[in-house]
Order: structure tokens, then sequence, then C-alpha cells
């Protein structure tokens, strides 16, 4: 669980600096923000300040519990590049192994159905496929 407990007399500076902690903690640092400089994007800023800073943050579910909740719902409405994302934030936090990742495509065919499980199976290989690359990319720069 995180360390980033939300308080009611949080100032607006603080609800931030947790967002912007929360975010390159979930995101596996893919995804990041000034943890002091809005951006001036209300979507964006709101997103941090609110979802990540007030959501994620709370310590009553881990984040890889929020995430197989959030990735049952993207995969639900075929958001397939979102799902990919997801994917390698879990393969970079090891909150799942590839395993357990290429097990969700097949439990989903019950519940979404083949079409819509068909661009999430390649959403998830991709994925495995980019974070093998990656991880053997960065082992080869450390033998040298």
């Amino acid at each position: 669980m995180s360390d980033t407990t939300r308080k009611d007399s949080d100032t607006s500076k603080e609800r931030r600096a947790r967002g912007a902690r929360m975010i390159g903690e979930v995101y596996a640092g893919m995804l990041s923000a000034d943890p002091e400089k809005p951006t001036g994007d209300a979507f964006f800023d709101l997103m941090i300040e609110n979802l990540f800073s007030e959501i994620w943050s709370r310590d009553v579910m881990s984040i890889r519990d929020r995430r197989l909740l959030l990735m049952g719902a993207i995969a639900a409405q075929a958001q397939n590049d979102v799902y990919e994302m997801q994917c390698m934030a879990t393969l970079k936090n090891a909150e799942l192994t590839v395993e357990q990742l290429r097990e969700i495509p097949i439990l989903m065919t019950q519940y979404i159905g083949y079409p819509k499980t068909t661009g999430l199976r390649n959403a998830t290989e991709k994925a495995i496929h980019n974070f093998k690359k990656a991880h053997s990319a960065n082992e080869n720069k450390d033998k040298k």
C-alpha cells in the first residue's frame, strides 16, 4: 500500500504532490506530473488532483487490485491501447507475471466475447513483447 494517504486538511498543493507521486507509482514512471506546477490543462490537472490523489492513493485496496478492476472495465470497452498500457505497468511494477497476464484474455472470452478479446489478447502480447525487449536491452546495458 502507498504512504500517500489522504487527509481532510490537505491543501491543493499537497493533493497535487500526492497525485503526482501516485501517477508515477501506478504507471511505473511511464506517466508523470509535476508535483508543484499545474499544467493548465483542466482535464489532466483534475485527473492528478482527484483521481490519483484522492482515489488511487486510498489504502483500502492495493494498486494491483485496483488495476485488475480497471483492466476488466477497459477490456469490456475494447480500449486495447489503454489496456496495453495497463499490461505494461503491471509488468514493470511486478504486479502480475506474464503467465497471469495471458490468463486474463482467456477468462474474458466468456464475459466480453471473442471479438473483443482478440484485440485484448493482441494488446497483451504486444505489451509482453515490448516489456521483454526493454528488459533485455537493460540487461545488456548493465553487462557493459
